[in-house]
């Protein structure tokens, strides 16, 4: 036999029929039919099907074959054989068996049996739901949109920077921040780059972004809140105002959700999901007229207070109905608004937003105060000490040019465009309140 050449479920072909070939894989399937029996083989790319007439393979691969465990690592060697009923055309009549890694039995849970298995029980062995199709093709529009968002922010003129995860305070507060102990020192993990890339706008790099792990010790335990988070944080300096923010953001969104539709359509296929570029420009919603449209579908809710989950659901719906899965909400009372965030002078509003996406909240911003007094007066008008901060506000005292930015959940982004009930499903390994393994 003449050395086999290596195959996949996506490289493999009717072209290669005749040819001494070699798969591997996840052994997802064995069938014994008594004269020929069938091993569907399992790769990050699909199935190969093996067909193994008795008459025709060796009785050493027949025997392995009848004793092979659902989902043990195989290879296969054999020749290729066009065939209209299999999978891509082709299958594989094996000459050998080898047996990389046997699987114990039962399994933890199956990987293409059509059984609901509860939540927990996928999470507890993700190693095992990671294995399935569905589970792959989210994270590989998550790596998808990543990229995307990368090559637009470089084509736009952005640095790409990385700040530091372990913090000796946090931007917005200590009541969701991780403690930890840094050597003889209290330390914090991130809740957001926020204070370092505001800093970096007084360094002459005008314009950065990060992505990268966010920690918020929330006691949330819902769909869209987890502890660890992939954010997406940008910033930049010398704007005239929060529009362009607004400006860099909605292009960068449409962007990637236009790219996802351009080129995840095997994934999206997988998922049998549909995803639509959002209508531009997104609309532009002041908080009081959110209030009050929430209002009008008969929720409470007060001037002043957060629109909430359920608020944003209800505003959702209306904006769906004119035809909008993104908008805008603008100008949040600036008592609701962290210090950084600049004040609407005269009036109790900031120049603040939030972007949702299909009633969702996915991501926060403004423009910030650059002004040194007025930032500190801020500081302590949120009970905060600016003494602690004089790392931070050093940037301030000595030239910081105006500046505004945003931070976008990627998780969140993600579930949104996909429509997954819960973020958990964005996140290969996800961390909440009572999750710490795997």
């Amino acid at each position: 036999m003449s050395e086999a050449t290596p195959r996949n479920s996506k490289t493999l072909s009717p072209a290669d029929s005749g040819r001494d070939v070699s798969v591997k894989g996840w052994a997802q399937e064995i069938r014994n039919l008594g004269g020929i029996s069938f091993l569907i083989i399992r790769d990050r790319h699909g199935i190969v099907q093996v067909t193994a007439p008795k008459k025709k393979v060796a009785p050493e691969v027949m025997t392995v074959l009848g004793g092979l465990s659902r989902e043990s690592v195989v290879k296969v060697t054999g020749v290729a054989k066009a065939a209209e009923q299999a999978k891509g055309g082709v299958e594989v009549v094996p000459s050998s068996i080898e047996v990389l890694s046997a699987a114990a039995s039962p399994l933890p849970m199956g990987v293409v049996d059509k059984v609901n298995v509860e939540a927990d029980t996928r999470f507890d062995n993700r190693f095992m739901d990671l294995r399935r199709p569905e589970a792959r093709a989210v994270f590989e529009i998550k790596s998808m949109v990543l990229d995307l968002i990368g090559d637009f922010l470089t084509g736009e003129g952005f640095l790409e920077v990385f700040t530091p995860k372990i913090v000796a305070s946090g931007a917005e507060g200590g009541a969701t921040l991780f403690q930890l102990k840094y050597f003889e020192q209290m330390a914090y993990l991130a809740q957001s780059p926020q204070l370092y890339k505001q800093m970096l706008m007084s360094t002459g790099l005008d314009r950065v972004f990060e992505i990268g792990p966010a920690f918020r010790a929330e006691h949330s335990d819902t769909v869209r809140h987890v502890s660890e988070f992939i954010s997406f944080d940008g910033e930049l300096a010398f704007i005239d105002s929060m529009n362009d923010v607004l400006d860099v953001v909605e292009r960068c969104c449409q962007s990637v959700i236009g790219g996802i539709v351009k080129n995840a359509a095997p994934q999206l296929e997988t998922l049998n999901a549909s995803v639509t570029v959002p209508r531009a420009p997104y609309p532009v919603i002041e908080y009081c007229d959110a209030v009050e449209m929430v209002q009008g579908t008969g929720m409470h809710i007060d001037l002043g207070d957060d629109l909430g989950t359920e608020g944003e659901k209800a505003l959702g719906e209306i904006m769906k109905e004119k035809g909008h899965d993104m908008y805008w909400i603008v100008e949040y009372p600036e008592e609701a608004k962290p210090f950084y965030i600049m004040e609407k002078d005269g009036t109790p509003y900031s120049y603040s937003f939030d972007l949702d996406y299909k009633g969702q909240e996915i991501s926060s911003g403004g423009q910030r105060e650059h002004r040194y007094d007025r930032l500190a007066q801020r500081m302590q008008g949120k009970g905060l000490d600016p003494s602690a901060f004089n790392f931070y506000l050093d940037a301030f005292r000595f030239g910081m040019p105006p500046h505004g930015g945003w931070g976008l959940g990627v998780e969140r982004l993600v579930q949104k465009m996909l429509d997954l009930p819960n973020i958990r499903e964005t996140i290969l390994f996800p961390r909440d309140r009572i999750r710490l393994v795997p």
